[in-house]
């Protein structure tokens, strides 16, 4: 008997010294944006592992923002939902009430279940979550306010899942492929690879803001005509083929502008009868990237950078669906293909031309509305240092504004040979008013 009660007091004292008990702080501490960044760093990571296309991508960081910032808004009275503003998007689940949560666990949680749906590796997010939720439990929590957040989390990415399996996204998967037409003027694979056109049904995908694809439609692209060395078009391709023949500081200066923006996920590399690949982050992922910068000097708070997130991922895939409409309406011949052709042959483009059609230029179209969005949440003259290509070889880069970033990616594609001046203009024009849509028709604070 008397061995009996030691064995159950010396029982007693290992369950109560391996116990922790509950952190008092825990509210706090969790409160931390880095959980959001590091969570949208690792999708990123994902995108450019397994070579998502950049539409593609931007539904990725759209649907992914959306499940954070919907499983934290809950817990943040001055925030509502998104539910009614986006199309097709029902009331989510909410928490049950009495009960309390870790919103920021939810969120987080919400955010890798979306994301590892919507990506091929699933074993790298499985593997970042494990160390996400290790950190979460160092924090010490009450552990049925752990389970009751993890599990809300789960409601909500269900929730959002549902919502996007209904996009059109799958069927735009059996849809056929793109034509090739001999017309001149009409867009051909390019140089090395010759790849098939990327989502050509790009805009038929359910928008979220936009009341179509075709609710900006821009004006028509300068006529083809390179038989007369006097007509607008003409001169255009010059204006390609001649942009980098300038002094050198301002070569050198338009060559870094051209490589920062560049932005390509797949860029092939062809040495005799070798060839390999450079994956890099998409243009989208670039503008999420500065998103994150943006939140980091601002010490915007974690509601504060899902909400940028969030505003930045719905103007990146309204403008990709928007450009993306027109892009495989005019069919434009890409530069690299008309100079080799009418001006010269040997000529190649300092950027290796991405697979679809010329007009409007993409990454000038996504960059002007994610600057609109972020624009919105940060203000005007927003100085940043832009960072985000620091991990793909290249320097950093200092801008104004927003604003400035994207006047400049834009000028990026005419500089790099891939786009003519005019779908630069035009698509900034377009981006502004697809940025101008968002920001004006979603509201996220009360």
């Amino acid at each position: 008997m008397k061995n009996l009660f030691f064995a159950l007091v010396l029982l007693s004292g290992i369950s109560f010294f391996g116990c922790k008990s509950v952190n008092p702080d825990w509210k706090t501490e969790t409160e931390n944006a880095d959980f959001l960044h590091n969570t949208m760093q690792t999708i990123t990571d994902v995108i450019v592992h397994d070579i998502f296309s950049p539409p593609v991508a931007s539904r990725i960081y759209s649907y992914s923002s959306i499940a954070a910032y919907e499983a934290m808004v809950p817990g943040n009275p001055s925030y509502q939902s998104l539910a009614g503003q986006l199309t097709g998007l029902e009331p989510t689940p909410q928490p049950e009430a009495g009960k309390e949560y870790c919103y920021s666990l939810a969120g987080a949680k919400a955010m890798v279940v979306v994301g590892k749906k919507l990506i091929f590796s699933e074993e790298k997010i499985d593997a970042y979550e494990a160390n996400m939720l290790a950190d979460y439990k160092k924090i010490n929590m009450p552990e049925d306010v752990y389970k009751r957040s993890l599990a809300y989390g789960e409601a909500v990415a269900a929730h959002i899942l549902a919502w996007a399996d209904k996009d059109n996204y799958k069927q735009t998967r059996t849809f056929p492929k793109y034509t090739i037409n001999d017309e001149p003027r009409r867009w051909k694979p390019t140089p090395p690879d010759y790849m098939d056109a990327i989502e050509p049904h790009w805009n038929k995908i359910r928008p979220f803001v936009l009341d179509s694809a075709q609710q900006f439609k821009p004006v028509p692209p300068t006529p083809f005509n390179m038989t007369d060395k006097k007509s607008q078009f003409y001169k255009d391709a010059m204006e390609v083929y001649e942009a980098l023949k300038t002094p050198d500081a301002e070569k050198n200066e338009r060559v870094s502008i051209a490589q920062f923006w560049d932005c390509n996920p797949y860029v092939s590399h062809h040495k005799g009868h070798v060839m390999f690949a450079t994956k890099k982050i998409t243009p989208g992922g670039h503008w999420v990237g500065i998103t994150k910068t943006a939140c980091k000097k601002a010490k915007a708070d974690l509601m504060k950078s899902a909400q940028a997130y969030t505003l930045c991922s719905i103007a990146l895939i309204d403008g990709f669906i928007s450009c993306w409409d027109e892009k495989y309406r005019s069919e434009v011949v890409r530069p690299e293909t008309v100079i080799q052709a009418y001006i010269d042959p040997d000529w190649t483009p300092l950027l290796q031309t991405p697979p679809f059609p010329e007009y409007t230029s993409g990454h000038s179209v996504i960059s002007a509305s994610a600057q609109t969005a972020l624009t919105s949440v940060f203000g005007d003259n927003f100085a940043f240092t832009d960072s985000t290509e620091v991990a793909y070889g290249l320097p950093v880069r200092d801008f104004k504004s927003f604003r400035h970033a994207a006047d400049e990616a834009a000028m990026s594609r005419l500089y790099g040979g891939i786009h003519y001046s005019a779908a630069c203009k035009v698509g900034v024009e377009q981006g502004l008013k697809v940025g101008e849509l968002v920001t004006t028709k979603i509201k996220m604070l009360k």
